[in-house]
């Protein structure tokens, strides 16, 4: 699965115990009405438990200069810490959104389906931010993080 590249995501949302968040990789678009993120997040991950609680979340895609972040939230770094790297804002469902995330996607969850060890939630997106890009995408693959410049790929 390392060789599927992927946009990389801090997923974010506010549990019972406060700001939680994951990076993820598994995230991709649905559909377009309405429109619907999948969001995939391990069952065993420390965010876990916070987002069974939950019924919103914000999907913040990363720049390249952000790939520090993407670290944070995918180890073990306590919650706390990883929310003090960074700016967030109260998004307008309630969820921490990343100030200056590539994009962020305010959503709703409407259903979770376990599948293996991920849960696979499908989120119905209510808020749409976009920021300023300061470098190109983060991309993950191979085990290493990546910068997607804005080149467009071409080809005729």
């Amino acid at each position: 699965m390392a060789l599927l590249a992927g946009a990389v995501n801090v997923v974010s949302t506010q549990g019972p115990s406060g700001p939680a968040g994951f990076t993820a990789t598994a995230v991709c678009s649905v559909c377009a009405e309405p429109p619907t993120l999948l969001v995939c997040l391990n069952n065993g991950s420390s965010a876990a438990a916070e987002f069974a609680a939950a019924d919103r979340l914000c999907v913040n895609t990363l720049s390249a200069a952000q790939a520090g972040l993407a670290q944070l939230f995918g180890g073990r770094t306590p919650m706390a810490d990883r929310f003090a790297a960074g700016a967030w804002l109260d998004g307008v469902t309630g969820v921490p959104v990343l100030e200056n995330a590539l994009v962020a996607f305010e959503t709703r969850i409407m259903q979770r389906q376990q599948m293996g060890t991920h849960d696979v939630l499908f989120c119905e997106v209510l808020a749409v931010h976009r920021g300023l890009a300061d470098s190109g995408a983060c991309v993950y693959w191979d085990r290493a993080f990546r910068s997607l410049g804005d080149a467009a790929a071409g080809g005729d």
